[in-house]
């Protein structure tokens, strides 16, 4: 065993126990989540401390365009250097030959982070909680669907075929033999998620056609956020192994719940290590309020971030298990900020805002971020809600363009996330919408060629 191997997790090495490694994957997640990055021989890894990678990665769009967004110098594609963080070491278990990823994280050549790189921008915000003295801790849900296999665009995405060799049947929330029409793909899960070393707090049945979820354990924010980014990749393979299509899309089927990716957020102070939303008796803090007000404040902001594509506004629908405002309640899933019951000393809050096809950084780093700003503001919440959300008003944006509008004027939270970072973002995703606004959609097709 080399060196380097003896500094990974003991999963990695316990997978490698026995077997020689022949490749090792150096990624970097980009703006959308997406892995780049490259594919070494281990023998080569084993001799490098760093890699390059232009930095126009972070310009890309999802389609594959690029954004306007180089700077001052121009688009000249400057090379960063990415350093492996081995504590991310992680098998692949589902290529042919032996091989672990390792997400590296980028700097320039003066060893500063590069700040529109969404690991950096989590670790900016993270590090701001530290500076005060707490600790923030947060758990994700994510939600997806598994859905027959799609390789026309134009053709409606359909739910998977189940066990039985009937179609996924709708909203069986919760049951257990809808879980078991997916077994095969989620035994599969199950084993890549051992062999990468994660924990799966549980997987269950969501109310779509074909929709599941899978709770991971509370824990450090840029740990969790390189899980759920591992996590995608790897449902995705499990997925392809029996024939179907995993898809983390807001809103992949008409008239089905959209899929969410629920944090619970919750802050230790980093002396005492005792929950600030919890006083000495149990009771509720101020700080648990001003957290509660900074997410009522500042997350119509951060939807651009959150909700990123054209797609995600489709998830805001009244009456469609998804929220249409920013109120908050106890152990109400209609509200989008819930406060789930708990012990004092597991006390949280639950923003049900972000869809799953956010980014994982991003999205808890945006997060974070408005309750970072509410409890440095002392933002007081509004009272507590009461009876069925979604006979409120809306006071999220509807549509990307508004939400992007929200977000290129939120200097107070550029502050934290990163002003670079911010500039590049709402670049990039501005882009990405006016290549939307140039396709005619067959909604347009069908209604208006005729009629008007």
């Amino acid at each position: 065993m080399t060196d380097w191997i003896a500094q990974t997790p003991q999963a990695a090495q316990a997978y490698l126990e026995g077997r020689r490694l022949d490749e090792v994957e150096c990624v970097i997640p980009d703006l959308p989540g997406i892995a780049r990055g490259k594919a070494v021989p281990a023998s080569k890894f084993a001799r490098q401390s760093f890699f390059f990678l232009p930095d126009s990665i972070f310009y890309q769009t999802i389609t594959g365009g690029w954004g306007e967004a180089a700077g001052a110098d121009g688009f000249i594609e400057r090379d960063m250097i990415l350093k492996p963080d081995m504590s991310t070491a992680t098998a692949a278990p589902w290529t042919g030959d032996w091989t672990l990823q390792v997400i590296h994280d980028a700097f320039d050549r003066e060893g500063v982070p590069i700040p529109a790189s969404p690991r950096n921008v989590l670790k900016r915000v993270v590090d701001l909680y530290h500076q005060r003295g707490w600790k923030p801790v947060v758990a994700p849900e994510m939600e997806f669907y598994l859905v027959a296999r799609n390789i026309d665009p134009a053709k409606s995405i359909e739910p998977m075929m189940g066990r039985s060799g009937r179609p996924a049947a709708a909203r069986q929330a919760y049951s257990m033999t809808a879980v078991d029409e997916f077994g095969p793909v989620i035994d599969d899960i199950y084993d890549f998620a051992e062999a990468q070393g994660f924990e799966i707090d549980g997987i269950t049945q969501e109310g779509g056609a074909g929709q599941l979820e899978i709770n991971l354990r509370h824990g450090n924010p840029v740990k969790l956020a390189d899980e759920v980014f591992y996590f995608k990749r790897l449902i995705r393979e499990a997925a392809l192994r029996h024939d179907c299509f995993a898809t983390f899309m807001a809103k992949p089927i008409a008239d089905e719940p959209g899929s969410a990716m629920h944090i619970h957020h919750s802050v230790l102070d980093l002396e005492t290590r005792r929950n600030m939303f919890a006083g000495p008796q149990g009771g509720e803090t101020d700080a648990f309020a001003h957290f509660i007000g900074g997410l009522q404040r500042y997350l119509p902001s951060a939807i651009a971030v959150m909700a990123p594509y054209v797609n995600s506004y489709r998830r805001y629908v009244r009456d469609h298990a998804a929220p249409i405002n920013l109120e908050w309640a106890r152990d109400n899933r209609t509200t989008g900020i819930r406060i789930p019951i708990s012990d004092p000393e597991a006390r949280r809050v639950e923003n049900r805002i972000g869809g799953m096809d956010c980014n994982p950084y991003l999205g808890i780093a945006a997060s974070l971020a408005c309750g970072y700003l509410g409890l440095v503001n002392k933002v007081t919440p509004a009272g507590q809600f009461s009876g069925d959300a979604y006979e409120g008003e809306p006071d999220i944006p509807q549509v990307l363009g508004s939400a992007l509008d929200l977000f290129d004027a939120a200097t107070e939270l550029h502050e934290v996330l990163g002003p670079e970072f911010a500039r590049v973002y709402g670049i990039v995703k501005r882009t990405e919408y006016e290549e939307f606004l140039q396709v005619i959609s067959p909604w347009e097709r069908e209604h208006l060629l005729l009629n008007v």
